[in-house]
């Protein structure tokens, strides 16, 4: 647990250290410019202020998870998050004897939920009730390799997603400017919404993917992970199949901007269909987190990334239009999903570990 510790903290100081010292020009190089891009470092420059609270919080759950124990952090993201929605118009919009921060008060009020985080679930693995409990011990190399062998590699697989985002933002804001910028950001929002489903379907398929295979129950591990990967896949194809319907039932929320609803309602409508693949994708990378073969997620993630940000970058170049680049990215998340299950249905983790 300290080598675990150790290593979400240092990850943590390292991303806030690039994003306070070079969060202005690469947030310009994702089209933000004037008072969007001031409002961004406003509420970056917070957020990022307690990012090693973030990564903390996350290794402490992920240590208490590892032991089978989902409640207690369950327990406490969910505190967190009736602590959060009040809190961030309180300090947004200075409601009583609360501030005015603007935007930097919903950056604020996150790290707020860090700083609980932390609090309570530290205070859950020191006071010995979680069965792996943490001692001061020397740092060993070992140790740090083991954890990073697996984690390193996943942690490439959770930055495709982001990346991909990324650069489809990039290219909507080069080709339909600020306001088609807001509408595909809320509408790629409820792409990052279906990630905790995911991973509440995926957390437990580690240890069960893991266990099974340990125990030399390969035919199990494979059962288990197909199938979690299609209570995923009819989850979030649920979602977007919803979202694809009614896209202003969603972005309506945010704002009634008839060019950030146009742009959103295109996006949702063309790659909402295509988020089961995103959920059956996900459960199969966690499940391949405990074989222990990455390999496989790891390549078909860059291949969607190839797909939805090549292909859509070529896409806007021959059509000039924006809705085929959402139809690349919609394209790039069945091939994501679709391409991952055929690889682990035909034993792709157990042809690896023979070689």
């Amino acid at each position: 647990m300290l080598h675990a510790v150790v290593i979400n903290l240092a990850l943590g100081l390292g991303f806030s250290a690039v994003m306070l010292l070079f969060g202005r020009p690469i947030y310009r190089a994702l089209g933000g410019e004037g008072g969007a891009l001031e409002a961004a470092l406003a509420y970056s420059n917070i957020v990022f202020l307690g990012n090693p609270l973030l990564w903390l919080m996350n290794g402490l759950a992920s240590v208490i998870r590892g032991t089978g124990n989902m409640l207690v952090p369950a327990l406490v993201i969910c505190a967190g998050v009736v602590l959060l929605v009040p809190l961030s118009p309180l300090l947004i919009f200075g409601i009583g004897p609360f501030p005015a921060l603007g935007v930097a008060g919903g950056g604020a009020a996150l790290v707020s939920f860090y700083v609980l985080g932390c609090a309570v679930l530290g205070w859950y693995v020191l006071s010995g009730r979680n069965l792996a409990r943490f001692r001061p011990v020397p740092l060993r190399w070992p140790m740090l390799r083991e954890i990073l062998r697996i984690g390193a590699v996943a942690s490439i697989t959770s930055l495709q997603t982001n990346v991909t985002i990324a650069l489809l933002t990039a290219l909507v804001a080069a080709h339909a400017g600020l306001d088609a910028v807001a509408g595909f950001g809320t509408g790629a929002r409820l792409e990052y919404l279906l990630v905790p489903l995911a991973f509440g379907l995926g957390a437990p398929l580690v240890a069960l993917v893991g266990t099974s295979i340990g125990a030399g129950q390969r035919e199990r591990a494979l059962r288990i992970a197909l199938t979690g990967g299609a209570l995923a896949f009819v989850l979030t194809e649920a979602v977007g199949l919803a979202a694809a319907i009614w896209p202003g039932a969603w972005l309506a929320l945010f704002s009634a901007d008839p060019a950030m609803l146009g742009t959103g309602s295109t996006y949702l409508r063309l790659v909402g269909p295509a988020y089961g693949f995103f959920g059956l994708g996900m459960a199969l990378y966690f499940a391949s987190q405990g074989a222990g073969r990455l390999a496989w997620p790891l390549g078909i993630g860059f291949l969607r990334l190839l797909v939805a940000a090549g292909g859509g970058w070529l896409a806007l170049r021959l059509t000039g239009e924006l809705r085929w680049l959402f139809a690349a990215a919609a394209l790039a998340l069945v091939i994501y999903g679709t391409t991952l299950a055929s690889a682990v249905r035909s034993g792709v983790w157990f042809h690896d570990a023979a070689h």
